[in-house]
């Protein structure tokens, strides 16, 4: 099976790419998204994994983030072999502030605009468009509502939070931890988005969306966070305690990993502590 990993040298994309011994669609690979004669390669490939996407959550980087994540996406798109399984990374927060009615928050919830940044909204949107090329075209496709993911360092990557906490424990420096550290979330570790992207390439599921991450095993507060990776490593974290970030919205998530399992027979197999393990 031939794969390319779109953002193939980026924070997941980097780990993403080396599981399947990939090819890289970047800037940083010498190829863009927004450029359809840099796409045309999207063609030879069995399986496609679309993580590339522009970030960026300011509403002054709205017109850049509709551009790159939606008219990248239908460059993408565009080009996918009709024969060919396609997985597109989107984000557990196009629910805003509704995942916060759930304790385990299923693909029912609701996607209405409550608020979401430019970088959700532009994600829901790319959404609609791989449902429609996938049905028009004829390639199988995937969606994933992807719940803080993490992954080893690698040169030129900035971690997401769970990443952040362990370069600033590494390091010694402060940690400010939002809503005082009382937050839950499920995190998953990098390999098992990898091998969720292999087990739907490897099913007969033609259209499948999912909400993806640790789930209830994998889930913990800021704080537990912190003080295990205290406990895997025996380093001792500085948190600013007198300076706590704002309350997130939504104040907890927890992936229902029920229907992924169900149809894919797909569940994490990197536990918390090996998981954290990697990050120092």
């Amino acid at each position: 099976m031939k794969v390319l990993v779109t953002g193939g040298s980026g924070y997941l994309g980097t780990h993403v790419r080396k599981f399947f011994g990939a090819d890289d669609l970047s800037r940083r690979g010498g190829r863009d998204m927004l450029y359809q004669s840099d796409t045309e390669m999207v063609a030879d490939y069995d399986l496609v994994i679309h993580l590339a996407a522009r970030l960026d959550k300011s509403p002054d980087a709205a017109e850049d983030t509709f551009e790159t994540n939606i008219e990248g996406t239908l460059n993408i798109l565009k080009n996918v072999r009709t024969d060919a399984a396609f997985v597109f990374a989107s984000t557990k927060d196009v629910y805003g502030r509704f995942a916060g009615n759930y304790s385990q928050v299923d693909e029912t919830c609701p996607t209405l605009y409550s608020g979401q940044s430019p970088l959700e909204w532009s994600k829901l949107i790319a959404e609609r468009y791989v449902e429609y090329y996938a049905h028009n075209r004829g390639f199988r496709s995937c969606i994933f509502r992807l719940s803080s993911v993490y992954a080893p360092p690698s040169e030129g990557n900035a971690p997401n939070f769970v990443g952040h906490f362990a370069e600033a424990i590494n390091r010694g420096e402060a940690i400010r931890l939002p809503g005082a550290g009382r937050p839950i979330r499920d995190i998953l570790h990098v390999d098992d988005l990898s091998r969720a992207c292999e087990a739907f390439a490897g099913s007969v599921i033609r259209h499948g969306l999912y909400n993806l991450g640790g789930g209830r095993n994998n889930a913990l507060t800021l704080s537990e966070l912190v003080k295990k990776m205290e406990d895997l490593t025996g380093l001792q974290a500085v948190v600013d305690a007198e300076n706590p970030l704002p309350d997130p919205v939504p104040m907890n998530y927890v992936t229902d990993l029920g229907l992924i399992t169900r149809e894919l027979d797909w569940k994490p197999e990197v536990s918390l502590d090996d998981g954290l393990k990697t990050l120092f």
